[in-house]
Order: structure tokens, then sequence, then C-alpha cells
């Protein structure tokens, strides 16, 4: 199970660069828990394009994701993609990159693998992959992302329980 860091697992505004502003969305700590039970490997994937455009830097977006790991961890695996949007890169999202890198680490074909997201660029990352998407909308997220996905979830842990199948 793969998740989006900011707006997915975690509110901390935009290029947040101060772990102390990190906060777990509601529940994501409880939704975590119950994959980890579950014996699913959970892992991170987050577009962080504040690097290329010298808003953060590396070692306070590294800072930031040793708080999430502090609050929310451990996970298997980070995949950050710090490149601007005109890079072109296969990492950022909505191209499949860090989703296929993952499944590849974690010795899983992509089918297997889930993306939980708040934006249609993640839905489409995973569907790139050959993946499953499901949306978890927030303020951010706009209607139309909603409206395309194949599958939207009310929040967090609906979305986990939905994927393990459990109420």
């Amino acid at each position: 199970m793969l998740f989006d860091r900011d707006g997915t697992l975690v509110d901390g505004g935009p290029y947040c660069t101060d772990p102390a502003q990190v906060r777990p969305m509601p529940a994501a700590r409880r939704a975590l828990e119950l994959l980890r039970e579950a014996g699913v490997a959970v892992g991170v994937t987050t577009t962080q394009p504040g690097i290329a455009h010298g808003l953060i830097d590396e070692a306070d977006a590294h800072a930031v994701n040793q708080r999430v790991e502090e609050l929310l961890g451990p996970f298997s695996l980070w995949r950050i993609c710090p490149h601007a949007v005109a890079s072109g890169c296969e990492c950022r999202t909505p191209r499949p990159g860090m989703v296929l890198s993952a499944a590849a680490e974690l010795g899983v074909p992509p089918a297997r693998v889930v993306v939980i997201g708040d934006l249609g660029a993640d839905m489409a990352a995973a569907a790139a992959a050959g993946a499953t998407g499901v949306l978890v909308p927030t303020p951010g997220t706009r209607r139309d992302e909603v409206q395309a996905a194949a599958v939207v979830s009310p929040d967090l842990l609906a979305a986990v329980r939905l994927v393990l199948g459990v109420t």
C-alpha cells in the first residue's frame, strides 16, 4: 500500500519545511495500524517540487519525512520526486515512476499495489503503473478529480478498510 504524503497522511501545508508543523490526518495512525496488523507493507510516495524551485531543500524534506515516521511510521519505503513540472521526469505524478519503483523494491507486481492519495495525479500514476488507486478527497481535491476517480473513499480509515475488506 502506497500513500501520498501531503494531504493524505499528514497536513503540514504546501512546501512544509518545519517538522513541528506536521499533523497526522484524522485516523491516519489507525489506518496504518490496520495495515501493519494485516502484514501489509506500507510506503510513501511524495512529489516535492519545492525542492526544484528552491522553496525547500532536501534536508528540510528529509526532516519532515522523519517527523512523519515518528508520528506514523515505520514505513517500508519512501519515494520522493524533487523535480519541477517541466523536468519531464518519470517519477513525478501523474507518471508511474514512483509506483513502479516502489513495487519493484517491495517485490510485488504493480497490479498488487494500492495507491491512496488526495489528487487526480495520484490516481493517474496508479493507473499508469497498473496499480489500483483510491482517492480520498480533501478540500484541495477538484470536483473533476473526484468524478474521474474509479474508487473514492470518504476518509483514510474507510479507504484502508475497503482495501482490506473489513468493516
